[in-house]
């Protein structure tokens, strides 16, 4: 009696690109018979694999920063239905950019709520008030992991790319940002930099965007899974929209 293929699935926890995608499958090829990767879902399956998660982990760390998580053994007599329902989770567009939506409406609430609070509302103290906050959030998210953020930045960013130093540096850009629009430190050299620094970030950006390139958008680093898309677009363009307003 033939015994039965035994189909072993794995998320992965890492990965930003289809290279990363390419690494881990080199990794994980030596334990099964045949490995597939998706990026989205980053899942990887493993065809009859006599490997525990443990094993797993040691050859994907040969290959990078990934760590496997979730084993989970799957018969293939199941339908494809419910082998397609285990491996995808289909999001809707507002759930997906959720925690996005939810930081821009605390900002935007918290500062319109301390402007309006004063004897006139001043449409220049609000956006330094809303950029002081963008700023500081954003660049609080990068710092949870640095290294995580740097790594993704470089997978689109024009300097990052060439610089991987760049992407360390750059959380401590945006928290130098934040407060100077916050204690209103020369606003025409802030504005400026914001314009220069937000305006070619979002070149890489909108490359990676028009090149429909699958890969993990860094603006909340690595604490969640946004993926790259015009969202981000906007997010720099704002930035650069408002400066350039305060500038004129």
């Amino acid at each position: 009696m033939k015994t039965p293929e035994k189909i072993t699935q794995v998320s992965i926890k890492g990965m930003h690109c289809n290279s990363c995608v390419n690494k881990v499958e080199n990794a994980l090829k030596p334990l099964a018979d045949l490995v597939s990767v998706s990026l989205t879902p980053p899942v990887a399956s493993l065809k009859n694999a006599n490997a525990t998660l443990a094993q797993i982990n040691k050859a994907l760390s040969t290959a990078g920063d990934y760590q496997a998580a979730t084993l989970t053994n799957d018969n293939p007599s199941k339908s494809k239905a419910d082998r397609v329902s285990q491996q995808t989770e289909t999001k809707s567009w507002f759930v997906t950019y959720q925690p996005l939506f939810l930081i821009i409406t605390y900002i935007l609430v918290t500062t319109l709520t301390i402007n309006l609070s004063q004897n006139h509302f001043d449409t220049e103290r609000w956006m330094m008030h809303f950029m002081a906050g963008f700023f500081l959030v954003f660049s609080f998210f990068k710092l949870l992991n640095i290294r995580a953020f740097a790594n993704s930045y470089a997978m689109y960013d024009l300097l990052a790319m060439r610089s991987k130093s760049y992407g360390f540096i750059y959380p401590f850009i945006e928290l130098a940002l934040g407060l100077a629009y916050l204690l209103a430190l020369e606003p025409q050299a802030t504005n400026t930099i914001t314009v220069v620094v937000m305006g070619f970030s979002s070149l890489g950006v909108i490359r990676s965007v028009m090149h429909k390139q699958k890969i993990r958008c860094a603006c909340l680093g690595s604490v969640f899974e946004l993926p790259m898309s015009t969202i981000t677009i906007i997010e720099d363009l704002l930035m650069v929209g408002m400066a350039t307003w305060m500038l004129i």
